[in-house]
Formats: structure tokens, sequence, C-alpha cells
């Protein structure tokens, strides 16, 4: 193996260079993965704009973190994975011992251990990744289809969250990858899917994925308006989910649910961000009112089950793949509001 490697390091806002750097090696207990796909995602989005993730990553740092591919090195230790197998390793690890952990709400560990490093030729995979939340991914499973596994987690983490049933009429805010994504996952589920979006291109993907409607509106209270009146005496949905991040996004899934309904704030917006609600509505409509983050490694094995299943339409969310090299210019469109879901990066 080489003992370099072309990859992504993130040194600040919108500067992302594509670097030589050392190949990792494999410290006991972990792997050392050839990325075979990195995809694209909302979140790298986010921190290429911002130039750093206060959580996840500060510069300069390799960069990304949706990945899968073949481990090369296993570690002292490791006795669950070889040289030659194929896997998808999580972004992160909950410590199993913390006071979240204990009672099962392992994505808020006060010690959740974050990776990055997928756009590049190579990544290390840190113990306790290795251990808690590295998966086989089964032979017919495409490598970048595998790499779907963290960002469908915390969709079906957000969708679960909401304790749908059969039938419930959900309302998803949003057309982006993970808005696709909850909708794909609610239509499997048997519920009525409306896709509440903002552009063209994302229309024909919520349909494709599962939307039993679709609402194009240009104002929040035309879009109120639509999604109600597709719902039985204009009674409101049953659950929407926010996933968009956007503070009068929020506020319009409040206006969009019933009495007696869910409303999930799954779409993370910027810190110091205040939201206005009509509190009288919250409290005599009896609403419910949620919020949902990342994912658990439990919900990761039920997410790659799901991919490997052949119900989830996976190939639908790759929709452009492009080389490390040009990973600067599939940001900038990107940025445009491209009618691209995500991209696979083949280092």
């Amino acid at each position: 193996m080489a003992t370099t490697m072309r990859a992504a390091v993130l040194h600040g806002r919108e500067d992302v260079r594509i670097e030589s750097v050392p190949v990792p090696e494999a410290a006991p207990g972990e792997l050392i993965v050839r990325v075979g796909a990195a995809l694209t995602c909302g979140t790298d989005l986010k921190v290429f704009r911002r130039g750093y993730h206060a959580r996840m990553i500060v510069p300069p740092a390799l960069f990304g973190h949706e990945q899968a591919g073949t481990v090369v090195q296993a570690g002292e230790g490791v006795t669950d994975f070889a040289p030659g197998d194929r896997v998808v390793a999580l972004n992160s690890a909950p410590c199993g011992q913390c006071y979240f952990c204990e009672r099962g709400q392992e994505n808020l560990c006060d010690d959740l251990l974050f990776n990055n490093g997928a756009y590049a030729e190579f990544i290390r995979i840190p113990a306790r990744i290795v251990a808690k939340n590295t998966l086989h991914i089964p032979d017919h499973v495409p490598l970048e289809h595998a790499a779907l596994t963290e960002p469908l987690a915390c969709a079906v983490h957000g969708f679960e969250d909401s304790h749908p049933r059969p039938g419930d009429m959900v309302a998803i805010i949003g057309g982006g990858p993970l808005g696709l994504m909850m909708l794909h996952v609610a239509a499997l589920a048997g519920c009525e899917v409306i896709a509440v979006v903002r552009h063209d291109g994302q229309v024909e993907a919520a349909r494709q994925l599962g939307a039993a409607h679709v609402v194009q509106a240009s104002t929040i209270r035309k879009a109120i308006r639509e999604t109600r009146a597709l719902t039985p005496r204009d009674r409101g949905v049953d659950i929407a989910i926010e996933a968009v991040g956007l503070p009068e996004a929020w506020e319009e899934a409040v206006e969009m649910v019933r009495k007696g309904g869910t409303v999930n704030f799954f779409g993370g917006c910027a810190v110091g961000t205040h939201v206005n609600l009509d509190t009288n509505r919250i409290h005599y409509s009896d609403i419910t009112l949620r919020a949902t983050f990342h994912h658990t490694p439990a919900i990761c094995r039920k997410s790659l089950d799901l991919i490997a299943g052949g119900r989830f339409q996976a190939s639908a969310f790759i929709t452009g793949h492009a080389h490390l090299y040009e990973l600067n210019r599939v940001f900038e469109k990107l940025m445009k509001r491209s009618s691209e879901i995500k991209t696979a990066i083949v280092p």
C-alpha cells in the first residue's frame, strides 16, 4: 500500500483543498478502509459554507463522513473484520457508559465520538466505531448504496421518533436529500405522504419516492392552506416533519398539523436561532412537539437492512458521480440548488 494518499482537507469557509497526506496506520482496535464511495451530504455542504462544525470538525481537518469501502488493514485485537471485507463504518459511536447511553438515548451521548475523512483514498476507523458501529455489507449491495446507511439512519430515527401509525397523513417539509429519504421511509411504512417542496426538480423526485401528494407553493401561507386542504375537513396532518432547518419552516409545521397531532423539528437551525410559535394553538390543540438528532447503532443496522432488502430505492438517491479532485466543483453546484440529490465521490 502507498505511503501517501489524496484527501480533501477543510481549511476554512469554502476552502477545501485536495492534498497529499500520509496514509493512516491502524492502531490497536482500528481499521484502515479503502474508500469505494463517499457521498455528499447537506451537513457537509453546511460545513463547506461555514468552514467548521462545532461538534464534528474544526479545521484544518480531513473532510466528509458518508462512506463505504474495503478493509485493507486491521489493527491488533480486531477479530470481526479482516482485509478484503466490504464495510460501512458509521460517522460516530456512543460511549455506552454515560447517563444518556444507559437510558437508550445513545444519540445524545455525552462523549459521542465523530469521525471524518471520507473524501479520501483511505480512512482510519477509530476503535470505538469499529467495535460499535461498523457493519459488513452484503455481497449484493453496491458500496455507494451502502454509503447511504448514515443519512438513512437519521431519517429512520426522525420518522420513528414521530410515532407514526400506518395510514397516517404525514407532511414532510423540505425536498432535500433527508426530506426525500424521510418521505420514502414514510411511504414504505404505509403512510399517506404530502411532500411540501419549493423547487421544480424536487417535485418529480418526491413523486417517484412515494409521495401521494406534492405541494409546491410560493409562500408559507399558501403551503399551509394547500396542505390542510388535502386532509379530511381541512383538519391538518397527523404528523408534520420539518426537514429544512429554517425558523419559518418550524412555524409552518405547527400550522399544518391537526389537533392532537405531532410536529417533529428534524431540521437543525443555526446556533442562536429563535422561533415564534402560537402557544395558544399548541396548548389547546394538544400538539406534541418533538425534535430528533442523529442516530443510534441499532437504527444504523436497521437502515442497512432496509437498503439490502431492496424495497428502499437506493439508486434514486445517487444522482451523480465525480472524482475526488472535482469535489469543490460539486459543492459549488450544490450551493446553486441543482437537482442533484447526492453525488458519489469516487477516489
